[in-house]
């Protein structure tokens, strides 16, 4: 199997470690030679997080280089737009249809651009989803990372079984029916 190249990117603390060890620990148990890449700015501050992970027959290197992304995960917009240009020419965009500020936008000294989801769409295949609205609906916003995974899951190569029974095997005990559920929401939506 040809190299397959997915980039998951947010801010910091909105889940893009876990969504990770999700994707690790479903590639890993396929029998696919794995490698992550987690690169950490300021994500204790809100700055941006990015994950590579990288799975096919054989994987020399854990980092997706510019225009090689088959799939970017993205939890907020501005991320999306920031890192578009990793997508290869047939990738997809996923993204989550939700703002965060980040400090230039707080202070005052930038203004959050308007229409990324529009302006992505004109390169770029993208599908969107207001995972946190969604998140809503199940009673714990905590979990709309796992509906953008569910979404995201539909340009991968496993079945919703397989997805399912990883999550069950990688997520807190307590918290392992509504991440289920939370990834059908986006797998199904």
């Amino acid at each position: 199997m040809e190299t397959k190249n997915i980039m998951i990117v947010g801010v910091g603390g909105q889940g893009t470690l876990l969504t990770s060890r999700i994707l690790g620990s479903i590639t890993t148990k396929a029998g696919y030679d794995v490698k992550l890449s987690e690169v950490h700015g300021m994500a204790q501050r809100g700055g941006s997080v990015v994950t590579f992970v990288r799975y096919g027959d054989k994987v020399n290197e854990p980092i997706v280089e510019e225009g090689q992304a088959d799939v970017l995960i993205a939890f907020e917009k501005l991320e999306a737009m920031r890192y578009a240009h990793f997508l290869k020419k047939d990738g997809v965009i996923i993204v989550n249809d939700y703002e965060i500020a980040p400090m230039t936008v707080v202070t005052g000294n930038a203004k959050y651009p308007e229409n990324i989801i529009e302006t992505l769409g004109k390169e770029h295949k993208v599908v969107s989803i207001n995972a946190m609205e969604e998140a809503k609906k199940l009673g714990n916003t905590r979990c709309f990372n796992v509906i953008i995974l569910g979404l995201a899951a539909k340009s991968m190569d496993f079945s919703k079984e397989q997805w399912l029974e990883v999550i069950a095997e990688t997520v807190p005990q307590k918290t392992i029916e509504l991440n289920q559920k939370a990834f059908i929401t986006g797998f199904e939506g």
